[in-house]
């Protein structure tokens, strides 16, 4: 049997394992990695390069400065600032996603919301899908976003921390304006009585001033050190971790706490999906796909074809699989269509990573939809009504901008 033919098997194994989720993400990944080692497809070299990645490192740094704010309380006292000024319920929307928006483009996609009069099914999805949606304003917003970056690291072409912003800060804006226009007229209104949320009321009153400050300043500081990485020329994974270091050092969050907030699973997706990224380049499977699928859109197809037919099959993929284990499966992919076109793979990278944080339609595309479908009292129709208009707002803001922001032939 020859290496690309192994390779797809692999791959055809991930898809059918993500899709069915009998086996947990990130040992699905490790089981492709190790095949296509004991298989011969890859060196031992190659097999783990994935785990030490870079990003990798700058993933599990985040994790630790982001769970500091909030372990320490801050990230609810921010959130706490809201209900103050939420004169109605479109103002509290407005801000909800805002400010969750905005930190999920620095932090990894949580958010929080909840202590105001209005109905919970009201305001919980909003706050999910604009985590979805800040995830897009930076490259460290999702784990799904390094993986674009790293792709194009790997074909020598440069990248930035605010790669997404020019088309996550758009989305941002029109998705709030969706949910204050039309959206809110499709969100359900359901009193749901829950009977265990520990978590809603942990307290926070006995954490000192000091750590929820500090949390918040370092999280700032290295964010600022991410921005001005060339200037002061400390790369942002170096930058990551000595945050993370000075806030256990610091005492702002201990050993135990930092260590449990890393998220293995990431951690292991990641590293194996590059290494089945590495594979599919290695033996041309990539090629081999990119070849079909470009046959099956006929002689010389527009690159504008190409980027629909990414930003519709991502999509499609990310409503019944993880977001994350999508563009993972689909940016190798996408990189060989670019390549088969001689175009410049960034837009249609781009449309990957954005269409892989697609997963407003049903409440298994991403862990936060699941997470508030019992606290909101959701059923699968309220995500479809809610989340496909704001899927289609996304996709006719992505074929309009990336053309215009990353031409295929410049």
């Amino acid at each position: 049997m020859s290496q690309t033919t192994i390779t797809l098997l692999f791959l055809l194994f991930a898809v059918v394992s993500f899709i069915l989720e009998k086996i947990p993400l990130g040992l699905t990944a490790t089981i492709v990695a190790l095949g296509l080692n004991l298989t011969n497809v890859l060196t031992v070299k190659e097999t783990f390069a994935g785990y030490v990645n870079s990003n990798v490192i700058l993933c599990v740094g985040m994790f630790v400065v982001g769970q500091a704010l909030f372990e320490t309380g801050m990230a609810n006292k921010i959130g706490g600032i809201v209900t103050k000024f939420a004169k109605s319920e479109k103002i509290l929307i407005i801000a909800i996603m805002l400010i969750v928006g905005i930190m999920s483009g620095f932090l990894s996609n949580t958010g929080t919301a909840d202590e105001s009069g209005y109905s919970r099914s009201r305001l919980l999805m909003p706050l999910v899908f604009a985590a979805a949606l800040g995830g897009n304003l930076s490259i460290i917003g999702a784990p799904g976003n390094l993986m674009g970056v790293n792709a194009l690291e790997e074909l020598g072409l440069s990248t930035s921390f605010f790669m997404y912003a020019p088309i996550g800060i758009p989305m941002l804006i029109c998705g709030i304006i969706y949910f204050i226009v039309i959206g809110c007229r499709l969100l359900p209104d359901k009193k749901v009585i829950t009977e265990d949320a520990p978590e809603q009321t942990r307290d926070f009153s006995n954490v000192p001033k000091w750590k929820q400050a500090m949390s918040l300043i370092v999280l700032i500081l290295v964010i600022l050190a991410m921005i001005f990485e060339d200037k002061i020329g400390i790369k942002i994974q170096v930058s990551a971790c000595l945050g993370a270091v000075i806030l256990v050092l610091a005492g702002v969050i201990s050993e135990k706490e930092a260590l449990k907030s890393i998220d293995l699973k990431v951690v292991l997706l990641f590293g194996g999906s590059l290494a089945l990224a590495s594979a599919l380049e290695k033996t041309g499977a990539g090629i081999l796909i990119a070849d079909k699928i470009v046959g099956i859109m006929g002689s010389n197809p527009s690159p504008i074809v190409l980027l629909l037919v990414i930003f519709v099959v991502t999509c499609v993929l990310t409503n019944f699989m993880s977001n994350t284990a999508t563009t993972a499966l689909m940016v190798p992919i996408a990189v060989s269509l670019a390549e088969s076109l001689n175009a410049d793979p960034r837009a249609v990278v781009i449309a990957t990573v954005i269409a892989g944080s697609c997963a407003y339609a049903t409440p298994i595309g991403m862990p936060a939809n699941t997470m508030v479908v019992g606290v909101g009292g959701y059923k699968f129709k309220d995500y479809v009504k809610s989340g496909l208009p704001l899927i289609l707002v996304s996709f006719v803001l992505c074929m309009i901008l990336l053309p215009i922001l990353y031409p295929f032939y410049p």
